[in-house]
């Protein structure tokens, strides 16, 4: 448990690495497989979110270094999306099997969203309809990167004891 931070920074500077080497110059039908999104919602499921965040804000900084880009925008997004998907994997039974595929494919939409949205914001270009164009074969690559990247950051982070974490929302009254 102590060396999961560690771990974890490793194991996303990886991810960075590959992603911006092979996935980030192949765009098959205007879309690409994100696979620090889907490293980052891995670990951030498995967890919790003050984890989740604490990735998701060191990989966004990575990220923007790596591409020279705005620094702090994917920060921000990555911090969001690690922190709420931390926030599913402790409120509800993160061990189901559909959790980590909702997770991928909700934030990939939600992500992309955000993106768009930050740019506009920014006053950077943004276009949107080559983006959204491409935004469901990206939910469709990163839904099929999950079953493998799951299974190893499962691996890597074994689930904490059962008594640790809250599996169930439960409803007083």
């Amino acid at each position: 448990m102590r060396s999961d931070p560690i771990k974890a920074a490793l194991l996303l500077f990886v991810a960075v690495l590959v992603q911006s080497a092979l996935f980030a110059p192949y765009h098959p039908f205007g879309g690409s497989a994100d696979l620090v999104l889907v490293v980052l919602l891995s670990l951030a499921l498995l967890r919790g979110a003050v984890f989740g965040a604490f990735a998701g804000f060191g990989t966004g900084l990575l990220i923007d270094t790596v591409n020279l880009d705005t620094l702090g925008s994917s920060s921000l997004l990555l911090t969001l999306a690690g922190f709420w998907i931390g926030r599913y994997g402790e409120t509800t039974a993160f061990d189901r099997f559909h959790a980590p595929y909702t997770s991928v494919g909700v934030v990939t939409v939600a992500y992309t969203l955000g993106v768009l949205a930050l740019r506009f914001v920014l006053g950077d270009s943004a276009p949107a309809g080559h983006v959204l164009a491409g935004l469901p074969f990206a939910a469709l690559l990163n839904l099929v990167l999950t079953l493998p990247v799951y299974a190893l950051v499962r691996r890597a982070f074994p689930p904490s004891e059962p008594g640790d974490r809250v599996h169930e929302v439960r409803v007083l009254g």
